[in-house]
């Protein structure tokens, strides 16, 4: 029987790249990549030559059984998204869920995730915290926003600069305009940054300024 390696990559900087993520990268039968494009990039910066497959959100409902055949016949199979941990708002739940009910060991490598330094970053409690990554774009995003209303921990989300303003201000409006809060973007990249303040503060601050790069909003919990 073979195993599942679950393998984060950098989610910016390639010198994120662990020394054992190259090694079995190198060493598997078959990598998974949720862009054969994307990786093609990351791998051949580390002159890893395997066999490719495309798993991405669109086709892993069809492809899980599958892989779980080629893993039970003795293949070594590796999963790696675009940017950060496989499974962290990226494609990865339904196979890791699929080779444990098979009995297949699943073994993730620690490694690049965009929310934890984001988190740190921000200067909020971070002893305990509410991962929230995306919201629910338009059906039940408020419903979620009223039901976090009362959280008393550290808010984490993922946004797209595109909705940043407006995320901000839902947030304002339903956390109050007082209420501390981070913005992170282009994680561990050249344009990395962090600013804080008051969601009024980030709200004045972003209308006025244009936004790229992937974001990590922290917000802090209720007091």
């Amino acid at each position: 029987m073979g195993k599942l390696f679950i393998i984060p990559t950098p989610v910016g900087n390639l010198e994120d790249m662990t020394f054992r993520a190259v090694r079995l990268l190198k060493d598997v039968d078959l990598i998974l990549a949720e862009d054969t494009r994307t990786s093609g990039i990351l791998l051949n910066h580390f002159e890893i030559r395997n066999k490719l497959l495309s798993h991405h959100k669109f086709n892993e409902h069809k492809s899980v059984g599958q892989l779980v055949e080629r893993l039970l016949a003795g293949e070594n199979i590796a999963l790696i998204s675009d940017a950060g941990t496989p499974g962290i708002s990226d494609p990865g739940f339904l196979l890791v869920r699929a080779c444990i009910e098979a009995g297949i060991t699943v073994e993730c490598l620690p490694g690049a995730t965009a929310f934890v330094p984001a988190l740190i970053n921000s200067g909020l409690p971070c002893d305990r915290f509410c991962f929230e990554a995306f919201l629910p774009q338009k059906k039940g995003r408020m419903t979620r926003l009223n039901e976090l209303a009362d959280e008393n921990r550290t808010m984490v989300f993922y946004e797209s600069p595109f909705r940043l303003s407006k995320t901000l201000m839902q947030f304002a409006d339903i956390f109050g305009q007082d209420r501390k809060a981070s913005v992170s973007r282009e994680i561990s990249k050249f344009h990395e940054e962090t600013v804080r303040g008051t969601l009024s503060d980030l709200i004045a601050l972003f209308a006025e300024k244009k936004t790229k790069g992937e974001i990590v909003i922290v917000v802090s919990g209720k007091n």
